[in-house]
C-alpha cells in the first residue's frame, strides 16, 4: 500500500495491516542537539519564506525576523538557511504546511517514516488576508501585526510562538467590518491559488493523504485566536449572539470553500484545531460546548460525511476526557495528540470508545528516562495497534531533554 491507502485503512480499523510510521514534531533545539549527538545532517530544516495562506504562513514574519521578504513572492525562497530558533516546531508527519514551521527530513529519512498528510493549498481564513506590519523591533523582540490581524510580540531569545497582545475582533463593529471585507461568500474562487488547476491534477494522482482544515480552524480555537481567551470566556455569557454570528459566518465560509474543493478533488481527512483543554480539564463546560460548539460541528461534519470524508480529526492538547463523548456526538471521528502528561490514557480511551480514531499518545517527556521506561510505556502499544484506528507518536513536540540515543531506542522499539 502507498501512504494514502495505509492511512485510510488504518483509520478505518483494518486489523490486517501495520499502522503508519509517523512522528509529530521536534523543538528546534532538539534537532540541533541531535545533529551534535549523531543524527546525520543532510537536510537542515529550512524555514519557509514564501507567504502562501494563513494556515501555512502564520508566524512566518517572526521566524524570519533576520531575513524577511516584504512582498508576497517566491523569489529566493531557498536562498539561505535561517538557524532554527530553539522554540520553533520542526514539523513531522501529521499535516503540512503549517504556521511557517520548517519540515523535518533527516529524522524521517533515518527511520524511514511515511510521508505526511498534505493540506490543500487554499485560503480558509480571511480573504483578503491582513497585511503584515512591523510595528517595532530591537535585538530582543519584534512587535508586529500578522496575516490574521492579530498583534503579536516575538521574543527573539525564547523564540517560541509569538504572544498575542491585541485581537482583531473586539465588538460588533469590528466584527461586522471584518465580515464584510474578509469573509464574503461571493468571492470564494479568489481564495484559490492561480495554479489551482495544476494542483488538482497533482492531487488526483497522489500517493499521500490530502486534508482540509488545519490551524487555526476550529469552533473554539478560531474564536480564541481572534478574540483572545479571556474575552472569549466572558463573551460566552455577555455576548452570545456575537459569538454565534462569528461561528455561523466561519462555518458558512468553510462549507463554501470545501464545496469548491470537493467538487474537483477527493479529500481523505479534515483537521480541526481547538486546544480546548488545559493540563487538568476542559476550558469550557459541557453546557457551553453543547450551545456554542455542537451545532457548528454538526454542520461541518454532516457536510463532510455527505462528501465521503469519514476521517475528521480534532487537535486538542491537555485533558479532554470529559469532552470525548461530546466530540463523538457532534461527528468528530478522531483525536490527537492525546497528551499523556495531562492525564490522557490511550488504552482506557480505546476500551471505552472502540471506534474513536486516535493518534499520538506516546509520553514525550518519558522518552528521556531511557530504555526501561520506554519499554514500560510501549508495552500496551502492541495491543492498541492490533485494534486498528491508531497511529502512535509523541504526544507533542519532542523536547530537547530527549537525547538522540534514547529517541533512537524508542523509535526502534516502536
Amino acid at each position: 500500500m502507498n501512504t494514502r491507502e495505509l492511512f485510510i485503512e488504518t483509520m478505518n480499523f483494518n486489523k490486517n495491516i501495520r499502522s503508519l510510521k509517523w512522528e509529530y514534531a521536534y523543538w528546534g533545539s532538539t534537532i540541533k542537539n541531535w545533529y551534535k549527538q549523531g543524527l546525520p545532517e543532510k537536510n537542515y530544516p529550512k524555514i519557509p519564506i514564501h507567504i502562501s495562506n494563513i494556515t501555512s504562513s502564520l508566524y512566518t514574519r517572526a521566524w524570519t525576523n533576520k531575513i524577511y521578504v516584504l512582498k508576497d513572492t517566491k523569489e529566493d525562497a531557498d536562498r539561505k538557511n535561517i538557524e532554527l530558533p530553539d522554540g520553533i516546531a520542526v514539523w513531522g508527519n501529521v499535516y503540512r504546511p503549517t504556521q511557517g514551521f520548517p519540515i523535518d527530513i533527516d529524522v524521517g529519512n533515518y527511520f524511514n517514516l511515511e510521508r505526511s498528510v498534505i493540506l490543500i493549498e487554499v485560503e480558509q481564513m480571511f480573504y483578503p488576508r491582513f497585511e503584515i506590519k512591523t510595528l517595532e523591533g530591537d535585538d530582543s523582540k519584534l512587535t508586529y501585526i500578522d496575516l490574521d490581524g492579530v498583534k503579536r510580540v516575538f521574543l527573539k531569545k525564547e523564540a517560541t510562538i509569538p504572544t498575542a497582545i491585541d485581537w482583531p475582533i473586539k465588538d460588533w463593529e469590528s466584527w461586522n467590518k471584518i465580515k464584510e471585507e474578509r469573509l464574503r461568500l461571493d468571492n470564494v474562487r479568489g481564495r484559490f491559488p492561480d495554479k489551482w488547476d495544476d494542483l488538482v491534477g497533482e492531487y488526483k494522482n497522489r500517493d499521500y493523504p490530502l486534508s482540509l482544515g488545519g490551524y487555526p480552524l476550529g469552533i473554539f480555537g478560531t474564536l480564541a485566536h481572534l478574540i483572545g481567551y479571556e474575552k472569549l470566556f466572558i463573551s460566552y455569557y455577555d455576548k452570545p449572539d456575537l459569538l454565534k454570528d462569528i461561528l455561523n459566518t466561519f462555518t458558512e465560509v468553510w462549507v463554501a470553500v470545501w464545496e469548491e474543493v470537493t467538487s474537483r478533488v477527493d479529500i481523505d481527512c479534515v483537521h480541526i484545531w481547538e486546544d480546548v483543554s488545559t493540563g487538568t480539564a476542559s476550558m469550557v463546560s459541557p453546557a457551553i460546548f453543547k450551545e456554542f460548539m455542537t451545532p457548528y460541528y454538526k454542520k461541518l461534519t454532516s457536510f463532510l460525511k455527505g462528501k465521503g470524508v469519514n476521517i475528521i480529526l480534532l487537535d486538542t492538547d491537555g485533558d479532554c476526557n470529559e469532552l470525548i463523548p461530546l466530540f463523538l456526538e457532534a461527528g468528530i471521528t478522531g483525536l490527537w495528540p492525546m497528551e499523556v502528561s495531562a492525564g490522557m490514557n490511550v488504552l482506557a480511551a480505546r476500551k471505552k470508545y472502540p471506534k474513536l480514531q486516535i493518534m499520538g499518545g506516546i509520553p514525550k517527556l518519558d522518552i528521556a528516562f531511557g530504555k526501561k521506561r520506554i519499554d514500560e510505556f510501549l508495552e500496551p502499544v502492541g495491543w492498541l495497534l492490533k485494534q486498528g484506528g491508531y497511529i502512535p507518536f509523541g504526544d507533542h513536540s519532542i523536547p530537547p531533554r530527549v537525547s538522540w540515543k534514547d529517541f533512537k531506542y524508542y523509535r526502534g522499539k516502536l
